[in-house]
């Protein structure tokens, strides 16, 4: 067979996708079996599927096999456009009813003349000098106190992340991430064209020995990290794992992105405070405050800093002068503060009662976090189940919108808890279980 053949192959699979011959959530056979009924070569099927795997086409589930997937362009799409879902566990934004009056009052004034005057003036990477106080200030915990020489602001948490890899990360340049982790850091790496390389985990987060020997195959820049309140697994690294993680990053001579952008909710100690000089923390305030009020922050070691400030001009990804100075506002006079205190306690509400209702399913969450991992029963798929769900009204992310690697993605969804009341989250829990409990033979009328 030529070595083309089995491309035609994967595009007359493609045809069958986009025709609608093949539907999302739909089996493949075996590569044995799709071998013979095409009297090829199991070598020619498996490069058959890899080619499918690489497109997007499928995606493969350990253990289950190799299923259509859903309109893969949306999954990360769906992570910052809500669809038109009843209920949403999808974009995972904490929003309190009261907070817009906190808002308010710390903003009122930002209107006066001389306030416009100074806020719509052209911005910097480096913002203003208050500013960088502010955000320092505010970003200072137990054994970590950053330096305002040391911020750099961007419009955005993405941002940052994209500004910490193109600093770090060489076009060409390979970057260590978790195996299941933010998924715009997939996007972002395509169009800086970095490749990512998938780092195993366990209990407490990216092992050190998988870091390792993924520098031994294959050289890596830097690696970027959630060491805190994971994004999707909700997995927070002990003292030991970060001492260890450290210690590798050293001995590596790697620098880490270090992604706390849901840190605000616990009081761990974040990497940076073990290595200051290994490490870019990035933040933002879209969730400690609002979406709509987005500034990215970036803390970065003096030989970095440069580096990092240059990724921000050439990549036009600085802030608004608008935006600092109401982040500056915020930051300055406690109102992110007591916004953070305030989702701390909601946070933690809709953890018991998600904890309440999912109890005779296995499911993996830190107490503290706003989103949650829910492994499904063997009947069920992520892609299949994600559809169920939103014929019910209900968006979820399946788990291949996390996987780094195609066709490695555990049988399970994340759940974010922030989005909906508590009236539609005891609903939406209500109605997710309802499915999970669905039996095998009432399987095909639910699907």
């Amino acid at each position: 067979m030529s070595k083309f053949e089995y491309v035609k192959l994967a595009d007359a699979i493609a045809s069958d996708i986009s025709n609608g011959t093949l539907r999302p959530g739909d089996r493949l056979p075996p590569q044995r079996n799709f071998a013979y009924d095409r009297g090829i070569a199991v070598s020619t099927a498996s490069r058959v599927y890899t080619e499918l795997l690489r497109r997007g086409l499928v995606v493969g589930e350990v253990g289950r096999g190799t299923f259509i997937s859903g309109d893969i362009r949306r999954e990360v799409e769906a992570l910052s456009e809500p669809r038109d879902a009843r209920i949403d566990f999808e974009v995972n934004y904490p929003l309190l009813p009261q907070q817009w009056a906190m808002i308010a009052k710390s903003l009122a004034g930002l209107e006066r003349v001389d306030a416009l005057e100074s806020a719509l003036r052209v911005s910097t990477s480096t913002g203003t000098k208050s500013a960088r106080n502010a955000a320092a200030a505010y970003l200072a915990r137990k054994d970590f106190a950053p330096q305002a020489e040391q911020i750099v602001f961007t419009a955005n948490g993405k941002q940052s992340l994209a500004a910490a890899l193109a600093a770090l990360v060489p076009t060409g340049g390979r970057c260590g991430v978790e195996a299941l982790t933010y998924p715009y850091v997939k996007s972002i790496a395509a169009r800086l064209g970095i490749t990512l390389v998938p780092i195993p985990m366990d209990e407490f987060g990216a092992r050190p020995d998988a870091i390792q020997k993924a520098h031994r195959e294959a050289h890596l820049s830097a690696l970027y990290l959630q060491p805190i309140i994971q994004n999707p697994l909700g997995v927070t690294m002990n003292a030991t794992r970060r001492a260890d993680i450290m210690r590798v990053a050293e001995k590596l001579d790697l620098t880490i992105i270090e992604d706390t952008v849901y840190g605000f909710l616990a009081d761990d100690t974040p990497l940076a405070a073990l290595g200051p000089d290994r490490c870019i923390v990035i933040d933002s305030l879209s969730k400690k405050v609002a979406p709509g009020l987005a500034l990215g922050i970036l803390v970065a070691p003096p030989h970095l800093r440069e580096s990092v400030m240059s990724a921000v001009r050439t990549g036009g990804w600085i802030a608004s002068g608008h935006a600092l100075a109401a982040g500056q506002r915020l930051m300055a006079d406690g109102t992110v503060a007591e916004l953070t205190r305030l989702k701390r306690i909601d946070a933690a509400r809709r953890q018991q009662t998600a904890a309440r209702l999912l109890a005779g399913y296995q499911h993996a969450a830190d107490p503290r976090s706003y989103h949650l991992w829910l492994t499904l029963p063997p009947h069920w798929r992520s892609q299949t189940f994600v559809g169920a769900a939103a014929r019910r009204g209900i968006a979820l992310t399946p788990s291949s919108t996390f996987a780094i690697a195609h066709g490695h993605a555990p049988n399970a969804v994340r759940l974010a808890l922030a989005p909906p009341t508590f009236e539609q989250l005891d609903s939406g829990l209500r109605t997710l279980v309802s499915l999970l409990g669905t039996k095998e033979e009432d399987f095909d009328s639910t699907e």
